[in-house]
């Protein structure tokens, strides 16, 4: 842990030690991976449509391959396959592997952090990859947990050094070239971080001649390339670096998912949101190109996962994580799916 994030573990300590939700406990053991750290835990083209269909089965043995693709579009980005709950090479390999490895952020409040009281990764994108870890594996399915930074979220995938990354991971065209994604688990959009005194109002001409940092090969350093407003555009390998850059004053202002711009807000009042999302972001589950019956399993997870209404365990999660800072929700984004 470098010096910037001993600034934020400070600023993570207090609502935590208030009496936030703590994911059930598991046995864990740390292992060195992807310049990261591991846990392992155990115990613990066509058309686009949105209806959710009951769970498909596709004939012994496996789930087909994906159909040819028509061009994606902004539109139809969030399309992905249809759930099926049958097991294919990817799902097989898991479970004789008996080990879902994941692809998570460790420094990402509220969605996938790690608790400073206990030691263990918890949030929004946590209890969804233990979720999809049960459905494969069982219950007190074993799980590895690699953190990964952001730019390397798809050669992590593209080298099978993960199954899956679980990770506010954005759905667009450009990535969709390189991964596959499941339907989208959850729905926000790219907005300016600054702190409460500053004269940045929004995504807008108050950013020109500012230093806004940005994570690398995130869509907020897309956003801020193609239009950047005379902004200096500062990269960075994890958000909670710019957090840390803004607390230094080694930046004037963040761009980032609205989702994660509200959680560090709330890790430091001296910030806050300004103006409104200027993008739509659909987070997924990203998986390896070739593992298209682990991208139906997921979706089939995550037909369950949804399921319930106001009772349902996607609603749980956000009532747990991210109402406090995402207050307003409904429910989850309508699955879109493309065959």
């Amino acid at each position: 842990m470098h010096a910037g994030e001993l600034v934020n573990l400070r600023a993570v300590l207090a609502p935590v030690a208030s009496g936030m939700g703590v994911m059930a406990a598991v046995a864990a053991v740390l292992v060195p991976v992807l310049g990261g750290d591991a846990e392992r835990a155990g115990h613990g083209p066509g058309r686009v449509s949105s209806s959710a269909p009951a769970h498909r089965a596709y004939g012994p043995g496996a789930a087909p391959a994906a159909p040819a693709a028509a061009p994606c579009t902004a539109r139809t980005a969030a399309a992905s396959l249809r759930p099926s709950a049958d097991d294919g090479a990817a799902v097989k390999r898991i479970k004789e592997r008996d080990q879902l490895v994941v692809g998570v952020d460790q420094n990402t409040y509220r969605w996938g952090y790690r608790n400073p009281s206990t030691g263990t990764l918890e949030g929004f994108d946590i209890d969804l990859a233990q979720a999809i870890a049960k459905d494969i594996l069982g219950p007190h399915p074993h799980v590895v947990f690699k953190t990964v930074p952001t730019n390397q979220r798809i050669p992590a995938l593209q080298k099978r050094a993960v199954d899956m990354v679980v990770r506010t991971m954005t759905i667009n065209c450009a990535r969709k070239q390189q991964v596959a994604f499941s339907t989208s688990y959850f729905q926000a959009g790219q907005q300016v971080l600054a702190p409460v005194d500053s004269a940045i109002k929004a995504f807008d001409a108050s950013l020109r001649g500012r230093r806004v940092c940005t994570a690398a090969g995130s869509t907020g350093e897309t956003a801020l390339r193609a239009q950047p407003h005379g902004a200096q555009v500062l990269t960075v390998p994890s958000q909670l670096d710019c957090l840390v850059r803004l607390q230094l004053g080694q930046a004037d202002a963040v761009v980032t998912d609205s989702a994660l711009a509200a959680a560090q807000a709330a890790q430091d009042p001296r910030v806050e949101l300004k103006g409104e999302p200027f993008t739509d972001e659909s987070y997924g589950v990203a998986m390896n190109k070739n593992d298209t019956d682990l991208v139906r399993r997921v979706n089939k997870v995550l037909d369950d996962y949804r399921g319930g209404g106001g009772h349902s365990a996607w609603m749980r999660a956000y009532r747990t994580w991210l109402k406090a800072d995402l207050p307003g929700i409904s429910g989850p984004p309508a699955p879109q799916y493309r065959d």
